[in-house]
């Protein structure tokens, strides 16, 4: 029999306010979906190839977009697939630690290229409470004071990371604890690239399972509670969305990157999975002056997104020429250095949104901060 792949599949539908649920299958062999109406018992889609789905996408947990239908996998929809599928997949927890903040481009590409995917993130500052309260462990040890103090002392960036035995995957990237040791044994890894000793070593990890399910829950509560709260300033500000499809080509860490080097402080950054009433809000001012914003829309509820406060001298004007034009054809003829003449695809998959008038910028970075993270 012809390998394929089942989940269980639900869809909020807007129209009718309802959750429906499918059973979607994939065929790795000619990169066909079809999908199954669990409820109507028929069938919804049959089988179609289709070509933004990728294996390495098909995990419990993710969102898929299937024809413009943004899908959360809840389940596996056989044994074979679980068997097959989900037996490697991890969550761990990733922090970049004050010192190392300003290199989180730098990071996040070298988690891409270890094969982990970032499906949540969000830049904090952590009160010396709330540090202890994290680092509780170490309470006895001698180093715990100096610990932190020092994860406390500025920003950190807490990241949910997902991949095969991400646990050790993620580990093996940061290299060992004290930094002077890691340069010597493994010189290419994180922690030998950017941390400077064994408290100052740019970054932390979960040691196995049981901790990154305890260390995720206490920065991304999955129930009550908030977690810690976002950076953002909200005054000489202006607001960047690094845009689904750039996510999920892999461009976050490049573009945070080309930001950094334009002379742009990130003072606030954190991942959202839009619907599409918020998207639409967001995009209202663009209704009916853009032909391409039921387009738009679609694009920034695709999957996750990347919010980020930027600060600057005359941040919205400045920042605004950094982006470039909105369709990246003419910006890689008229100013080919912009972040949407190297990220863009088209106007709508432009690689970034930026704020367009300057007395919106304050507006658009609330209604992340403020509305979304509420």
């Amino acid at each position: 029999m012809e390998e394929r792949f089942a989940f269980v599949a639900e869809w909020y539908d807007p129209s009718a306010a309802l959750l429906r649920c499918y059973q979607l299958l994939y065929y790795p062999k000619d990169g066909a979906v079809e999908m199954f109406d669990v409820k109507n018992q028929r069938t919804f889609l049959r089988r179609t190839r289709y070509e933004d789905l990728h294996p390495e996408d098909l995990f419990v947990g993710n969102r898929v977009v299937v024809f413009s239908r943004q899908l959360n996998l809840v389940d596996y929809g056989d044994q074979y697939t679980a068997n097959k599928l989900g037996s490697k997949k991890e969550r761990t927890l990733a922090m970049i630690k004050p010192d190392a903040v300003t290199k989180v481009g730098d990071i996040i590409q070298m988690i891409y290229d270890a094969g982990l995917v970032v499906t949540k993130a969000k830049m904090t500052k952590l009160t010396w409470k709330q540090a202890a309260d994290f680092y509780m462990e170490h309470q006895s040890k001698s180093f715990f004071n100096n610990l932190v103090q020092f994860v406390s002392s500025g920003p950190v960036i807490v990241m949910e990371l997902m991949g095969d035995e991400a646990v050790s995957a993620w580990r093996k990237v940061l290299g060992p604890t004290d930094s002077t040791v890691a340069c010597r044994d493994t010189p290419a890894s994180l922690r030998a690239r950017f941390g400077t000793d064994g408290t100052k070593n740019a970054a932390h990890g979960s040691d196995s399972l049981a901790s990154a399910a305890r260390e995720l829950e206490f920065f991304f509560p999955s129930t009550t509670g908030h977690g810690p709260f976002n950076t953002a300033k909200y005054t000489d500000c202006t607001c960047c969305i690094i845009k689904p499809h750039a996510v999920s080509e892999g461009l976050t860490g490049k573009i945070l990157n080309s930001i950094r080097e334009a002379g742009f402080e990130i003072s606030a950054l954190q991942t959202f999975n839009m619907d599409q009433a918020n998207a639409e809000e967001f995009l209202e001012v663009y209704k009916g002056v853009v032909t391409e914003y039921t387009s738009m829309v679609a694009e920034l509820c695709s999957g996750p997104c990347m919010a980020l406060e930027i600060c600057g001298t005359d941040a919205p004007r400045a920042f605004r020429e950094v982006c470039g034009p909105a369709d990246p054809e003419i910006a890689r003829h008229l100013r080919p250095s912009t972040l949407r003449a190297q990220y863009g695809r088209n106007k709508v998959q432009n690689g970034v949104h930026c704020t367009d008038l300057p007395e919106d910028a304050s507006l658009e970075v609330q209604y992340f901060f403020k509305i979304l993270d509420g």
